[in-house]
């Protein structure tokens, strides 16, 4: 069965969808299954051995562009797909299989996609809290219950070796003792542990003998570099900033080297659980009950309880209060289950 998947928009998103593919193919191992997602997802695409290829989704997320969704529709109409799953829940997304004339078009119920899925699912939340769940439903029967976490078949990135000596090379790293921090998280710092947190934990850790490699995108550059700037001479010669440098692929083959990775809630967190690095993941007005780090090593720290949605903290620099009160003690002493 050759089969089209209209992926979601953020990397973090995108990795927990895996597991759908993973149990398309376990049904199936002869499905051929193509994503269509935006750029910058598509780097994680090529490392998901389920996927055969991945298309470039060239419409911005939030844009309708009813006539380059119809172009590239009957474009995909040619290709011969027998179903089509549809992750994100708004309608726009829902219209390029309908154009494309794909057969069966699978995806939750959302902003009132009659006639666009014709196998169409309504969504009972408490029945299915956490988003890899509902991905999951979607290759089960509409009748069936949510799968538990230890019936999912979680993430797995496959890692390229030659690359990653390579880019341990590159920036003249060593990969024997390192933790990977990756402080960075999109809307702001409301989600972020507080870098001078990570400054303390850097502290510690360099006095333990490992080398510390930030990670995040170009944005993060700067928060990386305030951690920095907190160390002393000799430390900073053990605090790597890679954000902005590494290559996504990059990110992932370095994270999947190191002894273990403290992070946000983001994209980063979730790559890390899926290459199988020891994660220590922190939490603030962000909840795990919807998007844990998908991985039997990852290690949650959260101070609080529910969701708060909330794009801006109302402490010193827009962190939010419950990410201050983790202290750098708190998660250098989860770290020592992995590197004790």
């Amino acid at each position: 069965m050759k089969t089209l998947i209209i992926g979601p928009s953020w990397v973090g998103d995108m990795l927990m969808s895996q597991s759908l593919y993973r149990h398309l193919k376990q049904q199936n191992p002869e499905r051929e299954i193509d994503v269509l997602a935006p750029d910058w997802c598509r780097p994680v695409l090529a490392r998901m051995p389920e996927v055969s290829s991945s298309i470039a989704m060239p419409v911005g997320h939030g844009s309708l562009q009813w006539g380059v969704r119809k172009e590239i529709g009957q474009q995909l109409g040619k290709q011969g797909y027998e179903q089509a799953f549809v992750l994100p829940n708004s309608l726009k997304s829902a219209l390029i299989p309908w154009f494309a004339k794909i057969p069966k078009r699978t995806g939750w119920r959302g902003e009132m996609r009659y006639g666009l899925l014709n196998d169409i699912r309504p969504l009972d939340k408490e029945a299915f809290p956490l988003m890899v769940q509902r991905y999951v439903a979607l290759s089960q029967l509409a009748s069936s219950p949510a799968l538990p976490l230890e019936q999912i078949l979680y993430p797995q990135l496959s890692v390229d070796e030659q690359a990653q000596t390579d880019a341990i090379r590159q920036f003249d790293l060593q990969p024997e003792k390192a933790v990977a921090f990756c402080p960075g998280a999109e809307f702001g710092p409301a989600k972020r542990w507080p870098d001078y947190h990570y400054a303390d934990l850097a502290k510690l850790l360099i006095a333990d003998g490992y080398q510390i490699w930030l990670f995040g995108s170009t944005n993060d550059s700067e928060a990386c570099q305030q951690i920095i700037t907190q160390l002393s001479e000799v430390e900073q010669k053990q605090c790597i900033n890679l954000a902005g440098k590494t290559t996504l692929p990059q990110a992932i083959d370095l994270i999947a080297t190191c002894k273990a990775a403290v992070s946000n809630d983001s994209g980063l967190m979730h790559i890390a659980a899926a290459v199988g690095t020891p994660l220590v993941a922190l939490y603030g007005p962000t909840s795990p009950g919807f998007t844990p780090p998908l991985s039997e090593k990852a290690e949650i720290i959260r101070l609080i309880d529910g969701f708060h949605k909330i794009r801006k903290g109302d402490a010193d620099q827009g962190y939010h209060q419950s990410l201050i009160d983790i202290t750098p003690a708190i998660a250098h002493n989860a770290l020592q289950k992995w590197l004790g």
